[in-house]
């Protein structure tokens, strides 16, 4: 098939998790001999034409002139873009700025949409912006041909709000087989003497109440902290600045680094709450950690029984200063990573995506 994956900044990831999925997917069905198309900002880092056998199309994004309303002309862009292309399918990974622009996609291929999370809950927004997310989810759902959840949760949401099916795929992660402690000292930590967070730095992923809690706790270890900062994280920042153990240290896309440092942490904290199976949560699992994570049904969902869980700051509090909590480590890490092997290894993602879409185009 000739399929088209738009909604991303682009391939190879260096933003987050649909670019994640976006590199993976797109370079499973290259190797597949599918015929497969990636839409990039016309200013991401890679500015190659095809990445391991994937075609890449960069379309203007002023989003870093203009901020977020940038975002709406790249997507525009890249729907134009489409029109010319003759695809059998079209993959979109979200619904946020390109929903509006539904009725100029091309009339042939068959659109099938990541629904993503629920965007409108999140906090960061005014409520004029959540009312327009939540127009913009509907525009979604009507104009797509079908709908893929990456949750339970989303799935369940989008039946009872909208009364529509929709194919449940969670995003994929590779269990980290090929530890090597050397990063450690970048960092100036040791083995299970650190504890780790990353994401964007935004209210909705429970930022605040992690470092807040983390911050009264009596740990002597630190607290390191990756995720781009933005004025949110700034504050956040400077709020703690006499904290020594709390180490923001900016955005990080190197996965091996990464990885080596989630397998040496003494906690991985996710605080994300809003949307369906987070990959940073994934890769978590796949990564030998312990992991605390938000009370909330997306996280439950996915981790069950082998986590701990907060819903406010003196939860972390209580759990930092509780080092018998620790113990579970190996009991709750080997569970996650049987997990892993057994559903959402991206060899059964890619080919469940692959079985699907070919499923829905015959």
């Amino acid at each position: 098939m000739k399929i088209a994956i738009l909604g991303t900044r682009g391939i190879p990831n260096n933003h987050g998790g649909f670019e994640q999925f976006a590199e993976y997917f797109s370079v499973y069905l290259a190797s597949k001999n599918h015929d497969v198309y990636v839409y990039n900002s016309h200013d991401h880092p890679f500015q190659k034409k095809n990445f391991k056998g994937v075609h890449l199309i960069h379309c203007y994004d002023p989003e870093s002139k203009v901020g977020t309303v940038g975002q709406f002309i790249y997507d525009l862009n890249c729907i134009l873009d489409a029109r010319k292309r003759n695809f059998d399918v079209i993959l979109q990974l979200g619904y946020t700025s390109n929903s509006i622009w539904y009725k100029l996609l091309p009339k042939k291929p068959v659109i099938i949409t990541n629904m993503d999370g629920m965007e409108w809950k999140r906090s960061k927004y005014s409520a004029q912006v959540q009312k327009f997310l939540k127009y913009a989810e509907k525009l979604a759902v009507r104009s797509s041909d079908f709908l893929i959840s990456d949750s339970i949760g989303i799935q369940d949401y989008i039946s009872k709000k909208y009364h529509r099916e929709s194919e449940f795929i969670a995003y994929g992660a590779s269990v980290f087989k090929n530890p090597d402690d050397d990063v450690l000292t970048k960092y100036n930590v040791g083995a299970n003497k650190y504890c780790i967070l990353i994401a964007r730095l935004e209210p909705e992923n429970n930022i605040a109440t992690i470092v807040e809690g983390y911050h009264k706790s009596e740990t002597p270890h630190s607290l390191i902290i990756f995720g781009g900062l933005n004025d949110f994280g700034e504050k956040l920042q400077k709020k703690y600045s006499n904290d020594t153990r709390i180490q923001f240290v900016g955005a990080n896309y190197n996965q091996e680094e990464l990885n080596n440092l989630r397998f040496f942490s003494k906690y991985y904290f996710h605080g994300h709450s809003v949307g369906g199976t987070n990959p940073s949560l994934l890769e978590a699992m796949a990564s030998n950690t312990l992991i605390i994570a938000n009370n909330n049904i997306f996280n439950k969902s996915i981790l069950e029984e082998n986590a701990y869980y907060f819903d406010n700051s003196d939860d972390i509090r209580s759990m930092m200063n509780n080092e018998s909590l620790f113990s579970q480590k190996g009991n709750f890490a080997t569970n996650n990573i049987k997990k892993v092997e057994d559903l959402y290894h991206w060899d059964i993602i890619n080919a469940a995506y692959e079985k699907y879409i070919l499923k829905k185009i015959k």
